[in-house]
């Protein structure tokens, strides 16, 4: 169990004010000026010595993808971009962090956008979230009148943080649809190559960090690599926040050690799985977008990328969605295939036609008016949009449906056949082959 003494986030829970005094009293802003006086490859090297793995899903090493980024060219200035388009289901914790810990973001950038050679930074955040802005655009508002940043800063390193607004669109939480949001287009997705690094927003080097990320940068410069990479597997270091919802006793969200086993996770943080561990049916361990793994498989599995992925799922952003056997697993899954289908920009024809087809699909099998063919049809159809779009949203709209059909086929079968030993004066129909 990780020690209060190493946690980051101290004031996830709000129970202390969000305010630059109270975030000074914390630790944040202690020394950034001696940070950025090391150098920007001090600063880079020290990153990628921690281990620090993105946290807003696809794990890369944040870094490396720091150092990625040109060096400084008069002609194209470079920006950094924070993704705080929290729109996966399940997943509630950059809030917590704009909500209740903002100045550790504000510092994470100035120091982020110093290593890069990036004199701006925007804040794209999520549509919906209009008390979290506010809090987040208040503490901008308190570092740049204590001259923390701004123009003529106290760190000697001109720069600006602007917090832009979204207006709910899941899509732009893609991190290329997220810049054509942020240049006034519709959000949807570039093709990559050219990657934002080369040619991001307006053009120019760009990298893309998600809230987390950038927010345990200035604790980790501060105490070490070493440190941070003390807690958890190799290749899965660091502290990680985790978003417990569900069906446990005391859903919550909580800072936690990489790596601590899923057993360990719930008892000691909510209180247990409602019913006991018996009553547990399967866990969608990262965001609503990776595959659900059955109770066997995860209770004593680590909470990290690598073993997850093991079991053909992820951690993701590390939204830990529990359902217990009172679940309609189906139901569940036709619900999620819902919300990929309605947020699908409709770029893409595999997942604009795909997304739809499965849905449908999909509400069939909940009901059981479905032919037991149709659950292969249906997976070759998933196989067929993953991997097959300009972003993640044709994977991640298919691999629920992967999980459920892997691991619960036998449920799918037996509702067919309930719904057939019972005479209905509707026809069932055959999805279009």
């Amino acid at each position: 169990m990780l020690a209060d003494r190493d946690r980051i986030f101290t004031n996830l829970y709000g129970f202390q004010s969000p305010g630059l005094k109270a975030a000074q009293m914390r630790g944040a802003w202690d020394g950034t000026k001696h940070l950025l006086d090391r150098g920007k490859d001090w600063i880079i090297s020290e990153m990628k010595a921690s281990g620090l793995r993105g946290r807003g899903g696809a794990g890369f090493p944040t870094g490396l993808k720091w150092s990625f980024m040109p060096k400084p060219d008069p002609a194209r200035p470079s920006y950094l971009v924070v993704n705080a388009d929290e729109s996966e289901p399940g997943t509630c914790k950059d809030r917590e962090i704009m909500r209740n810990d903002p100045h550790l973001l504000v510092e994470g950038c100035m120091i982020a956008s110093f290593a890069m050679g990036a004199h701006a930074c925007y804040i794209y955040v999520r549509g919906e979230y209009i008390h979290e802005r506010e809090r987040l655009q208040a503490a901008v508002d308190e570092a740049y009148e204590a001259k923390l940043i701004g123009k003529d800063n106290v760190h000697g390193w001109p720069f600006d943080l602007y917090v832009h607004h979204g207006a709910g669109a899941y899509i732009c939480g893609e991190e290329t649809a997220l810049l054509e949001s942020l240049e006034g287009k519709k959000g949807m997705p570039r093709m990559k190559p050219p990657f934002p690094a080369n040619m991001g927003l307006y053009g120019c080097p760009t990298t893309v960090n998600n809230v987390e990320s950038i927010a345990v940068a200035p604790t980790i410069l501060r105490r070490g690599a070493s440190w941070f990479s003390s807690f958890g597997a190799p290749n899965n270091v660091g502290t990680k926040l985790f978003c417990v919802s569900g069906h446990v006793n005391t859903p919550c969200n909580v800072e936690e050690a990489m790596s601590i086993p899923f057993r360990e996770l719930i008892d000691r943080h909510c209180g247990g799985i409602r019913g006991g561990w018996d009553n547990l049916l399967a866990v969608i361990p990262g965001g609503s977008s990776v595959r659900c793994v059955p109770a066997e498989q995860i209770i004593d599995c680590p909470m990290d990328f690598d073993s997850l992925s093991k079991l053909k799922s992820g951690l993701g952003t590390a939204a830990v969605i529990v359902m217990d056997k009172s679940t309609d697993i189906i139901r569940a899954i036709a619900r999620l295939s819902y919300f990929y289908k309605h947020e699908s920009c409709g770029q893409c024809t595999p997942c604009r036609e795909g997304t739809g087809w499965m849905w449908r699909v999909m509400e069939r099998m909940v009901e059981g008016r479905a032919q037991k063919r149709e659950i292969d049809m249906l997976l070759d159809v998933s196989k067929q949009i993953e991997g097959h779009t300009i972003c993640a949203l044709g994977d991640a709209a298919a691999w629920p449906i992967q999980g459920l059909i892997t691991h619960f086929r036998g449920e799918i079968e037996k509702r067919i056949d309930q719904y057939a030993a019972n005479p209905h004066s509707d026809p069932v129909r055959i999805a279009a082959e």
